[in-house]
């Protein structure tokens, strides 16, 4: 659960708010989210099991989980959403759909085979917390399978924002959310009980017309900044000459020979099960049967 108390990063209101204002053309803008879940099915399609219930956690417009309905390894599949406009559209699209936190699930322990999120899991504050509660609402040996967007995505947007902010006002200020790191979600993982956990990256590409055009998808999925004013504290405007500027030193730093410019998003992936008795477990140190020493002299004699 998130401690009241702790330093939150985001507003978690806000989040809700911009998917919110966001819900009526998500489709049109949500390229990642598509192509991610259908990452998911395919990642889901190497584990050789069957899941009965299945929660989608961050489900937005439910275009994960209606992929994971039309699985033949999933029987149901439920999905939970922050925004009341998302979740509405999600439930209108014949999903069961709770309206709920993702920092406070509103389930049992032992309620899912299976949770899948897609998308979602960068706007949490509390990762550690969210982490021990969806391996709480999983059975016994119930998979997580999971993306979110980690750090070094969109690093031409924040050069180019940075420079330009420095350059016209002298110093810069934080306007994109600060991701995690591949090595910080594998230690996560381990550190919230997960087993058997595997963490891995997916860096994708998406050329634009105009840097306006990659801030407009980032607008439609509801993807902006939504910072803790105890976050980031006072923070300019975006005005239409920093707007201007970031754009010229967008377009002459990262533009293809076509006149498009690039911007990259490190996906990273996480899988784990939730402990079970059955699951395979490490020998106890010394207890191996089988001599190191037998073994190299085996593989020199002839």
């Amino acid at each position: 659960m998130t401690d009241p108390s702790r330093h939150n990063l985001f507003n978690r209101a806000h989040v809700a708010q911009h998917r919110d204002r966001a819900a009526s053309g998500f489709s049109k803008y949500a390229v990642l989210k598509q192509r991610e879940s259908t990452q998911l099915l395919d990642r889901l399609g190497d584990v050789s099991r069957t899941f009965a219930v299945a929660l989608d956690l961050g489900c937005h417009d439910g275009t994960a989980a209606q992929a994971l309905r039309q699985s033949a390894q999933i029987n149901q599949v439920i999905g939970l959403e922050r925004s009341a406009a998302l979740a509405r559209q999600a439930a209108a699209s014949g999903l069961p759909t709770v309206q709920g936190d993702e920092e406070m699930l509103p389930f049992p322990p032992a309620s899912f085979d299976l949770v899948t999120s897609v998308l979602s899991l960068h706007w949490v504050n509390d990762l550690p917390g969210c982490l021990v509660q969806l391996r709480r609402v999983l059975k016994p040996d119930g998979l997580f399978l999971g993306c979110l967007i980690g750090g070094g995505s969109l690093s031409e947007l924040r050069t180019s924002l940075s420079e330009a902010e420095t350059e016209i006002y002298g110093g810069a200020s934080a306007r994109l959310s600060p991701l995690p790191g591949l090595q910080d979600m594998a230690g996560l993982l381990q550190r919230t009980g997960f087993a058997l956990p595997v963490v891995d990256r997916d860096s994708v590409t998406i050329r634009y017309s105009h840097p306006l055009k990659l801030l407009e998808d980032l607008r439609g999925t509801g993807e902006q900044a939504a910072f803790a004013q105890s976050a980031h504290g006072m923070r300019r405007p975006l005005s239409r000459r920093l707007l201007a500027r970031m754009c010229e030193i967008y377009q002459d730093r990262f533009s293809d020979p076509d006149g498009k410019v690039r911007a990259r998003f490190d996906i990273i992936w996480l899988s784990g099960w939730a402990p079970s008795d059955t699951q395979p477990k490490p020998l106890r140190p010394g207890s191996g049967r089988v001599s190191l020493a037998d073994a190299v002299r085996k593989a020199r004699d002839p």
